[in-house]
This record gives structure tokens, C-alpha cells and sequence, in this order.
């Protein structure tokens, strides 16, 4: 997780999103509920990944399924921007998330 932080705000490294991305994801599969936030902060902006609302709502989603206060924040913000359909895949893509425990999120 912190050589997400490190690599997406280049500290002691050069700048790298996609790096970051991937580190994110790493812990993110561990369950790392910061991590999860974080991750769907990269897709909100396109940063690392490609920009996607249904991915990120996905995993500030999960993440606030595993405690992560700020995350329910960022879920609703997402929502203002994604329609219903959108939402609700979304919301399918993070049960089968946690129910596969990370597995091909």
C-alpha cells in the first residue's frame, strides 16, 4: 500500500499512476479497506487505470464495507455522476467482489 502512496504522489520516486495503480491493487486484494479507496479514487480520475464511475463506486463500495468511513463519501459521489443502471452494476460488481474475496475484481 505504501508504495501506492509513494508512486502516485512521487515521493522518494518518480510519479507513476499506473504503478500506483497496481500497488493499490495488490493490497486491495488483500482487503486493505485503504488501499480500496484509494483504488477507486485512480479509476474516478483516470489516473493509472482507465477512468471508469462503475469501478470506482465498486471499490469505495467495498471499502466501506470493511470500515473505511471516508469511503461512503466517495461512494455518493460517485453516484451523482453514474445513472441507475450504472449504479446497480456497480453494486453487483462489488458483492461478487467480496464473495469470491477479491478474486477477479
Amino acid at each position: 500500500f505504501n508504495l501506492g502512496v509513494m508512486y502516485r504522489h512521487g515521493r522518494g520516486v518518480l510519479q507513476d499512476y499506473k504503478e500506483a495503480a497496481k500497488w493499490y491493487r495488490l493490497a486491495a486484494d488483500q482487503g486493505l479497506a485503504e488501499a480500496q479507496v484509494n483504488l477507486g479514487v485512480m479509476y474516478d480520475q483516470g489516473r493509472g487505470v482507465g477512468q471508469d464511475y462503475s469501478r470506482a463506486h465498486m471499490w469505495a463500495n467495498i471499502a466501506a464495507s470493511n470500515g473505511h468511513k471516508k469511503a461512503v463519501e466517495h461512494r455518493q459521489a460517485h453516484e451523482k455522476q453514474m445513472t441507475f443502471v450504472q449504479v446497480a452494476k456497480a453494486r453487483a460488481m462489488a458483492r461478487k467482489c467480496l464473495g469470491s474475496q477479491y478474486k477477479n475484481c
